[in-house]
C-alpha cells in the first residue's frame, strides 16, 4: 500500500471511530448517480480509471463492485437515495439544501464534498428575449427539474431581483423538466416550443456557436460571484455503516480532480472519449480554461441559496454555516 493510502486510510479510522483491522460488514455492491455534462467529469474520470475500486482494494476492502447510473435531475435521484436504491448522489446545490432539510433527524443526508464551481447560462433563440423580464407565456424554459434544481431555483433568484419582493416565482410556470441532451436539442431544433434552455457545460457553451443564441442570465450574475455548482451527497447512515468505502470514494474524488487541474489537455480528451461529445479538444479545453470553471472539492457561496431556499419556504430549517450541509472530511477547507 502506498504510503498517501496508508496515511488517509489511517485518517479515515480516526474520522471515523473505527478499527482498520476490525469493522463490521461494508457493502459489496456502491451505486453512484451522476449526471450529464462536463461538470460531472471527475466522477467519469473514477469510473473509467477504477479509482473507487483502487483505494477501496489498498483499504481492504476489496472486491468492491461500483455501478454507475446516470439521472435527468436531482429529484428523482433523492427519490433513490432515500429507497436506498442509490448510496451517493450528484447534482446540483438545489437538491442537496432540500434534502438536507427533509430528512433532518432521520437519514440525515449530507454532502460529501462539492464537485466543481461554475457559471450558468440561460440561453434562448428568442431575439426578443434581453433579460428574463422579457419572457412571455409564449415561451418555454427547459431546465433539469421545475422548481427544485439549481437551475430552477437560480431562475427563482433572479425573478425577485427583477421583478421585487415576493415575485420569485413568476417565471416558473414558464418552465419544463428536461435532460441537458433533451432540452439543448429542443432549443436548436428551431420547432420545439422549447425556444429557452437554463443548462450547464458544455451544452450552454455549444448553443452559444450556433447562430441566434444568446445568453439572457449568467448564475454568477444572480449570486454575486463565482458559486458551487454541483456537490456529491450521501446519508449519515450510509457514511457510519460503510467507513473504507467512504474514505475511498473521497480519495478517489481527490485523486480524479486532481488529474483534471494538473492536465486538461488529456482530461479534455478523456471527457470526450468517455462522452461520445462531438466538440473538438480544442472547444473542451476553452471550457476547461475558462477562469469561471474550476473543478475543486472547497464548497463556494452555497449559503446564498440556501439563505434564499429558507426565506422563500422551500426550506423549514437553516444551517447556521456551509459546515452543517457538510460531513466533517472537508469542514477544514476554506468553504462559504
Amino acid at each position: 500500500m502506498q504510503l498517501k493510502s496508508i496515511l488517509a486510510c489511517a485518517a479515515s479510522a480516526v474520522l471515523f471511530g473505527t478499527s482498520l483491522t476490525t469493522h463490521a460488514a461494508e457493502v459489496k455492491e456502491l451505486k453512484i448517480a451522476e449526471q450529464y455534462g462536463i461538470s460531472y467529469l471527475p466522477l467519469m474520470i473514477m469510473e473509467d480509471q477504477h479509482l473507487v475500486e483502487k483505494y477501496s482494494s489498498e483499504a481492504g476492502a476489496g472486491g468492491l463492485k461500483v455501478t454507475w447510473a446516470k439521472f435527468a435531475g436531482g429529484n428523482v435521484m433523492n427519490d433513490a437515495l432515500l429507497s436506498e436504491s442509490l448510496h451517493i448522489a450528484a447534482g446540483g446545490v438545489a437538491p442537496l439544501v432540500t434534502l438536507w432539510a427533509k430528512t433532518r433527524g432521520n437519514y440525515d443526508v449530507k454532502a460529501v464534498a462539492a464537485l466543481n464551481s461554475m457559471p450558468l447560462f440561460l440561453n434562448t433563440r428568442n431575439p426578443n428575449v434581453k433579460t428574463i423580464k422579457d419572457f412571455t407565456d409564449k415561451d418555454k424554459i427547459a431546465l433539469p427539474a421545475v422548481k427544485v434544481s439549481i437551475q430552477a431555483v437560480t431562475l427563482q433568484m433572479a425573478a425577485e431581483k427583477a421583478f421585487g419582493p415576493g415575485q420569485q416565482n413568476k417565471l416558473d410556470r414558464l418552465t419544463v423538466s428536461m435532460s441537458h441532451p433533451d432540452g439543448q436539442a429542443a432549443l436548436l431544433s428551431g420547432t420545439s416550443e422549447v425556444d429557452a434552455h437554463f443548462s450547464s457545460p458544455p451544452f450552454q457553451y455549444q448553443q452559444l456557436e450556433k447562430p441566434g443564441i444568446h445568453t439572457v442570465l449568467n448564475s454568477y450574475e444572480v449570486l454575486g460571484g463565482p458559486a458551487t455548482f454541483n456537490l456529491i451527497w450521501t446519508t449519515t447512515k450510509f457514511r457510519k455503516e460503510n467507513p473504507r468505502v467512504y474514505a475511498a470514494f473521497t480519495m478517489a474524488l481527490d485523486d480524479a480532480i486532481a488529474m483534471i487541474n494538473k492536465d486538461k489537455r488529456w482530461a479534455a480528451e478523456t471527457y470526450l472519449r468517455i462522452s461520445k461529445d462531438k466538440d473538438t479538444v480544442e472547444d473542451i479545453m476553452k471550457m476547461l480554461d475558462d477562469p469561471q470553471v474550476k473543478f475543486t472539492t472547497t464548497p463556494q457561496n452555497v449559503m446564498k441559496y440556501v439563505d434564499f431556499m429558507h426565506k422563500t419556504g422551500s426550506i423549514k430549517v437553516k444551517p447556521a454555516s456551509w459546515k452543517e450541509l457538510f460531513f466533517d472530511n472537508v469542514q477544514n477547507l476554506p468553504g462559504s
